[in-house]
Formats: structure tokens, C-alpha cells, sequence
């Protein structure tokens, strides 16, 4: 078989173990940061981590200021709100702290304080990243406080427009942090639900991009482990979250599932998106209610592909099917919801959800084409428990 002509990218430098975070100050140094704007979301900034985290800047004498107005899905005006925050202080740097919703808020505020357009010109649509001034975008250090999104290695943005109450990608090279500081340490006061959603939101990222189509064999190689490891330390990491090992481990597959779905994404994030857009629920917890009925919807593209994962993972049976049962079993360990009409989200938009799916920039890259149509179906099953209903 002759190998296709096709482009690779691989991200960014990670200072990884427990207690880099008291390195902050250096990484802002080596940088050439001398006034960052530490930005986090609004319940992360009452916590102690953040607390010992900013003694930590005051101590290595530091100029910084603090900017926390950031929703759990963030939004337009927490973008804007904090790139004036940013040109009042005249920042020359941003921290980003926190999980996938603070982090990627950071990174766009970081990507439009030296910009002229507004936000949307900047949607990851065709080449709308060209419009951009590289030169305005300022320099970002990543810190992630949750093993999921692995935002902090990624060159995008999801943020939410209020007035279409829809989720939108903002894209640009340069968007990626230029220095993660992974420390487990940060992860130990995470409660269990929130381990378990953002642990499987990872598994789903790595799980998407393996079965996305086109010829990437490094981003199916990280996804593979990625998955490997997920399914062995995230239910330890659930039931022990003082496991340092585990707590590693998971930021560790975090940020792997994120390496790996720059070769794409697919149907459990088209409808995720829009699910947190408009019924505002947390994205992990989206992702993992949708992921087994959207398998059973792909299983004629995935297959192949589901049967090596299985030997990977040791299970009993092979295929598609296999793989379900367990991340079916799996959700029940962590105490994840079989269906969305068990978070509380039915059936009324249905019709508008499928549609608003489909133009959704991970539609493109799902393992096989689906359509409105299709999309619409997957939420169907997903709101009812209805998984043998679906086509594969």
C-alpha cells in the first residue's frame, strides 16, 4: 500500500511532576513575562491552589494581577471582559489556570489582546486564522487543574455565542501555550464526579481521533496508550484521589488525547457542543453519556480499528461491540448517567440540534459521513437508552 502525502504537527514543551508548580516564576522568566495576567474561572479562584499558587508569584516578587470572570462554558463577554483587563494592566503575558473552561478563555483572551477584528472573524472556519496579527498575540503558560480537555496542549478555543446559543471554535497556531507546568499535586482536590467526567472526556478525545479517518500514525499511536492508560488509572484515581500516581498519570492521558485528535474529532463532540451550548452542562459529562451511542452508530467505519482496541485493553470479546460493554461498564463503575434525559435534557429540540450538529467543525473528521439526519438520530438514542435502534 502506497502511504499518502500528509502534514504533522506535535505540541508544546511540559514541565511535568509534582511541585513544578512553585517553577511559575521561572517559566515566566524564560519567557520574558514580567507582568502576566494569571487568568482562572469563577468557583477555581476560591480555592487554596489557587491561593498558594499566587503566594507563589508575590513571593518571587512578581507583577500580576488576577482575572477570574470565566463561566463554566465561557463566553464572549469573559473574553472581551478580560482582554480589557488585560490592556488596562498592560500585561505582556497570560497564566492560564484551571480546567478546560479556564484555560481556553486564558488562551483567547492571550490570542485577541493584540487584535483588531472581533472575535468571530476568527472562527475556526476556512482560513479565517490568517486574518490574525501573529505578532498580537501574547505568550501563554498553561497549568491544568483537571486531567480531561488537555486544552493546555491545544491551538483552539471553544467558546460560547450567548446570542446564538452555540459553541464556537476560535483557532490559530500560535494559540498553543508555549509552556504547560503539569503537576499532579493540582488535581488532588478534585471531587470524584468531576475526576470521573473529565477522565472519560479524555478517553473520548483519544477515542475520536483513533477512529477519525486520514493517515496520522502519530496521532493514532498517543491516542492508543492514551486509552490504555485512562482505563487503567482513572477508576483509581476516582476511588483514591490522593493517588499521586494516578492523578499523574490521568494529566498525563489528558494531555495525549489532546495531542492526538488534531487529526480530528466526530459526532460525540458535533452534538456535545451543542448540548453544552444550550442546556449549559458540564462537557465531559456530555461527551461520555454520548460516546457508546455514537460507536454503535460508526461501528461499520470502526471495526478493524475496535477489534485491535480491544486486544489493547484485554478484553474477553473483540469489535465494536466489545468496546461499548465496556465503556458501558465502565460509566456504571464511575457512576456516570446511561442516558442524557437523565441529566435532564429531552427531546423538544431535537430537529434544531441535528442540524446545528452537522455544521459543527467536528462533523467533517467523524469516522464515517453522517448528516443532520444522522445527528439527530445519535441525540435521539442518547436522550432515550435506545442504542440497538441506531444505524451502524
Amino acid at each position: 500500500m502506497q502511504l499518502a502525502n500528509t502534514n504533522w504537527n506535535y505540541p508544546t514543551t511540559i514541565w511535568f511532576g509534582n511541585g513544578r508548580i512553585n517553577e511559575i516564576s521561572q517559566a515566566c522568566k524564560k519567557l520574558g513575562i514580567n507582568n502576566p495576567l494569571f487568568v482562572t474561572d469563577e468557583g477555581l479562584v476560591k480555592l487554596d491552589i489557587v491561593e498558594k499558587t499566587i503566594n507563589i508569584l508575590k513571593r518571587d516578587r512578581l507583577n500580576f494581577t488576577v482575572y477570574s470572570d470565566v463561566q463554566g462554558n465561557p463566553t464572549e463577554k469573559n473574553v472581551v471582559d478580560g482582554v480589557a483587563h488585560y490592556l488596562k494592566n498592560k500585561h505582556d503575558g497570560v497564566i492560564a489556570f484551571g480546567g478546560g473552561s479556564a484555560i481556553d478563555a486564558a488562551k483567547t483572551i492571550a490570542f485577541m489582546s493584540g487584535q483588531t477584528r472581533s472575535l468571530w472573524d476568527f472562527e475556526d472556519v476556512g482560513d479565517n486564522w490568517s486574518y490574525a496579527d501573529p505578532a498580537g498575540i501574547a505568550p501563554i503558560i498553561a497549568i491544568p487543574t483537571t486531567a480531561g480537555t488537555g486544552s493546555e496542549v491545544g491551538r483552539a478555543s471553544v467558546i460560547l455565542d450567548e446570542k446564538l446559543h452555540t459553541k464556537k471554535i476560535i483557532f490559530h497556531p500560535k494559540m498553543l501555550p508555549a509552556i504547560v507546568i503539569s503537576d499532579p499535586e493540582l488535581t488532588l482536590g478534585l471531587p470524584p464526579h468531576i475526576t470521573a467526567w473529565t477522565g472519560v472526556d479524555a478517553m473520548v478525545h483519544a477515542i475520536e481521533a483513533y477512529c477519525a479517518p486520514g493517515y496520522h500514525p502519530m496521532a493514532d499511536g498517543i491516542a492508543i496508550e492514551a486509552i490504555r492508560i485512562i482505563a487503567k488509572y482513572l477508576p483509581i484515581a476516582v476511588k483514591d484521589g490522593k493517588n499521586l500516581e494516578a492523578r499523574g498519570q490521568m494529566l498525563v492521558a489528558a494531555s495525549m488525547g489532546a495531542t492526538a485528535f488534531q487529526k480530528g474529532l466526530g459526532s460525540v463532540h458535533s452534538v456535545a457542543h451543542q448540548l453544552g451550548a444550550i442546556y449549559n452542562k458540564q462537557h465531559g459529562l456530555l461527551n461520555a453519556i454520548i460516546l457508546p451511542y455514537a460507536l454503535k452508530q460508526n461501528k461499520s467505519a470502526i471495526e478493524e480499528r475496535m477489534v485491535h482496541l480491544s486486544k489493547v485493553l484485554g478484553l474477553e470479546k473483540e469489535g465494536t461491540d466489545a468496546i461499548i460493554n465496556y465503556i458501558i461498564g465502565l460509566r456504571k463503575e464511575l457512576n456516570i448517567p446511561h442516558t442524557l434525559k437523565e441529566i435532564d435534557i429531552n427531546l423538544d429540540n431535537a430537529q434544531e440540534i441535528g442540524e446545528m450538529a452537522y455544521k459543527d467543525p467536528s462533523t467533517p473528521s467523524n469516522a464515517k459521513p453522517v448528516n443532520a439526519k444522522d445527528l439527530e438520530q445519535l441525540f435521539r438514542a442518547a436522550v432515550s437508552g435506545d442504542i440497538n435502534g441506531l444505524q451502524a
